[in-house]
């Protein structure tokens, strides 16, 4: 078990980097969000495959890789407490991160056909791109952290009812996870960022928590 919370702790602090990394190369190096025209998109695909590439492996690959481990160290940790609402969490955990998994697959395959395409037929390529992302944005929770909210609402829920990790640390997710969950409603979908932002926050605390001695972890629960 000792083994399996130090994995956990490795693995929330890597998805709390890969949050920051994959805001940065979101907004900054690839400004994605600016970018609506199909045809704008499609060349910067053209300009700039690789980054894209690395960015659905980081963020979306490999973080639900990472992500699995995460909901089965904190189900080791909760278990004799809540069980049942543990058992939840963390299939929804799994859910989660199989949807984020196939998510950047699928936007990782679409890059080959798309840039076969480029180069004569600039139109259609802008169309193959364009059905693989809503694709893609479907499997990776593009419309709404339902899931993630869920799964962070029901971890920290649980973890208060057990008396476990500081109080604050559990509101924190709770709070979280809530916006997750609205963000999924009409207009409100801009809230997916907040999610973003206090998941990296709740990570980082969660890292330091459960790589720490045990001696600190039983101090943390006070």
């Amino acid at each position: 078990m000792k083994n399996l919370q130090k994995m956990g702790g490795i693995a929330a602090l890597y998805m709390a980097v890969a949050y920051i990394v994959g805001i940065v190369l979101f907004l900054v190096v690839l400004d994605y969000a600016n970018i609506v025209d199909p045809a704008q998109k499609v060349a910067l695909l053209a300009e700039k495959q690789m980054v894209i590439f690395a960015m659905n492996l980081i963020l979306y690959v490999i973080f639900g890789v990472f992500l699995i481990v995460f909901v089965l160290a904190l189900y080791e940790r909760l278990k004799e407490g809540v069980p049942a609402m543990m058992q939840v969490a963390t299939v929804i955990g799994i859910i989660w991160a199989g949807s984020l998994i196939a998510s950047g697959m699928v936007s990782n395959a679409g890059i080959a056909p798309t840039l076969a395409l480029y180069g004569t037929d600039p139109a259609q390529a802008a169309l193959t791109w364009q059905s693989f992302e809503i694709v893609a944005s479907g499997l990776g929770n593009g419309n709404g952290e339902i899931l993630g909210g869920i799964m962070t609402l029901l971890i920290c829920w649980a973890a208060l009812r057990a008396g476990k990790f500081p109080k604050s640390l559990n509101y924190l997710g709770v709070v979280v996870g809530l916006v997750g969950i609205v963000s999924i409603l009409p207009g409100l979908t801009d809230l997916v960022g907040l999610f973003g932002i206090g998941q990296v926050i709740w990570f980082v605390w969660l890292a330091i928590i459960l790589l720490s001695s045990e001696k600190s972890l039983k101090a943390n629960t006070i």
